[in-house]
């Protein structure tokens, strides 16, 4: 891999704190790949893009994960194969293998591409830019990729779908009065029940059913407010609900179904309405890449371990509108004894970001 060492990367990068800003885990992948006589450029939105190979490629691959963290910073700590710390496994470790991947693969009239994004975690500003999406596209240059490996920890299974993830605000407007006289008011917060049980049904009644990858979409209400004072009837209460969507359901699909099924539930004196929570980014959708296409069964092959569905929704929806894409990488969300990524406890196998390594070499070598 051309000199360059795996292991220190690695824990150079989760010993760099990226929670709050990613400015120096940025500066370390610049000094790595320009050290590789890489030529690495940031971009508007902070991305930081290099790619090797021929100028007008016969192919082209990209490899992209990102290079922020969920708060707290926790501390590196090593113990023989096994390396703990915040990044650890998300997604540290795909970004190491990706980078080794990047650096030790010959594309010779193909190019590959390592696109690495600084804000995952939050709003994919970074992504959205990329692919040229909502307010970051100012001044973007969208990507044409014949491919994209998306690393995240995927246990080193081959991921080729992967749920999306959508955010409604439920609001809910009656009629306030004196809590002395209930009856003279029409109380939000009391048709917050039909709501709940109504949300209980929704995918039953009016959801997209169920995907033969995916399973079956996830409906959560995460967060409820309402009410201005201890003695009055409340005129407005708020419902917060968490989507995980499975095709063909859009964001604007669901908001539409949304709505009119919690229509039939309210109170006549109550108006409802469904809203997507604001974002200057779109909404990461659910994707399905074919088994079938060449670079699934490539990756796949030099893996030699099973396909499966991603559970979380990732920055690959973007991708997945343009090209095939898959999400792979070393480490795991849960293990039996519970959470991993986003944990105290976050960790990940070092011979397993070298073994994601080697598979993503092979991998842009046959393909490119």
């Amino acid at each position: 891999m051309g000199g360059f060492d795996i292991g220190s990367f690695h824990a150079a990068a989760v010993e760099t704190p990226s929670h709050e800003r990613v400015t120096a885990m940025r500066e370390l992948l610049v000094e790595t790949l320009t050290v590789h006589d890489c030529e690495p450029r940031i971009d508007e939105a902070g991305n930081l893009r290099v790619w090797r190979g021929a100028p007008e490629p016969t192919t082209h691959l990209a490899l992209n994960t990102h290079m922020d963290t969920v708060p707290p910073h926790v501390p590196l700590e090593r113990d023989g194969d096994l390396v703990r710390g915040r990044g650890a496994c998300d997604a540290k470790g795909p970004l190491a293998a990706m980078v080794a991947a990047f650096l030790g693969c010959e594309p010779g009239p193909g190019r590959v591409s390592l696109l690495v994004t600084p804000d995952e975690e939050r709003l994919s500003t970074g992504a959205a830019h990329l692919v040229g999406h909502g307010e970051t596209a100012e001044g973007a240059e969208p990507l044409a990729a014949d491919g994209y490996i998306v690393g995240e920890p995927t246990g080193l299974a081959v991921c080729p779908a992967a749920k999306g993830r959508f955010e409604a605000v439920v609001e809910l407007a009656g009629v306030a009065a004196h809590a002395a006289d209930p009856t003279a008011g029409e109380s939000a917060v009391l048709a917050l029940g039909p709501v709940l049980e109504a949300i209980a049904t929704f995918d039953e009644r009016a959801g997209p059913g169920t995907h033969a990858t995916l399973g079956g979409p996830t409906l959560a209400p995460t967060m409820v407010d309402g009410g201005g004072a201890t003695n009055q009837i409340p005129a407005s209460s708020t419902l917060t609900l968490d989507r995980r969507s499975v095709p063909p359901e859009t964001a604007e699909g669901f908001r539409t179904a949304m709505s009119t099924h919690l229509r039939e539930a309210v109170p006549a004196g109550v108006d409802v309405q469904v809203r997507l929570a604001e974002r200057p980014t779109p909404f990461l959708e659910a994707f399905a890449t074919p088994e079938t296409s060449p670079l699934v069964q490539t990756l796949q092959a030099a893996a030699g371990t099973d396909l499966r569905a991603f559970p979380a929704a990732t920055e690959a929806s973007y991708f997945a509108a343009d090209a095939p894409t898959v999400v792979f990488g070393p480490g795991r969300l849960t293990d039996e004894d519970g959470a991993v990524a986003h944990a105290t406890r976050e960790y990940v196998r070092l011979s397993a970001v070298e073994r994601a390594a080697t598979v993503l070499e092979e991998t842009l070598t046959a393909l490119l």
